[in-house]
């Protein structure tokens, strides 16, 4: 009795023994998936993170005065290349200004081109006549150029309070 009981024991103990040693591979698969971020502002997870093509639905309901809380991915077309205190992203055919909250942190200049994950506060401004034409008249446009503007053109903004943006991707 005590020789099958010893048995046993040892059985069971090689059988834990080997089971902990082999790794699942579905967590090794998940390991080879899971992507380290650098953060910037407030501390984001990856987690609920909405496409671009959401987001382009999203600000499609959005009107000049609504806001929305959301965290979503795209890509960086354009940073400051003062100070890095601004970005816009591409959102389908648009893009969106995103400025950081009470310009608490800022981007690195050389983020173009690069997929992050922001979090914040998503809303539509109207811009009017006249600071277009001095937008325009800072960019060097023709007389004929400024006065061609004539709307209140709405824009896609965003309020960020936290970015990530995946390791190895900043240069």
């Amino acid at each position: 009795m005590m020789k099958k009981l010893l048995f046993v024991a040892i059985t069971l103990i090689v059988v834990v023994a080997c089971k902990q040693n082999i790794p699942d591979a579905s967590t090794q698969n998940s390991k080879d998936t899971q992507t380290d971020f650098t953060s910037f502002g407030d501390v984001i997870n990856p987690d609920n993170v909405l496409s671009q093509e959401d987001m382009v639905a999203n600000y499609q309901n959005l009107t000049p005065g609504d806001t929305l809380n959301v965290k979503f991915k795209a890509v960086v077309n354009s940073v400051c290349q003062s100070k890095g205190c601004w970005m816009r992203v591409a959102l389908g055919q648009e893009q969106a200004m995103v400025k950081f909250k009470d310009y608490g942190f800022f981007m690195p200049k050389d983020l173009a081109g690069q997929v992050v994950i922001m979090q914040g506060k998503a809303f539509v401004a109207e811009v009017s006549v006249d600071e277009q034409r001095h937008y325009a008249e800072d960019a060097g446009k023709t007389p004929e150029e400024v006065l061609a503007i004539t709307e209140p053109k709405k824009t896609l903004s965003f309020e960020s309070s936290g970015v990530l943006v995946p390791v190895g991707e900043i240069k």
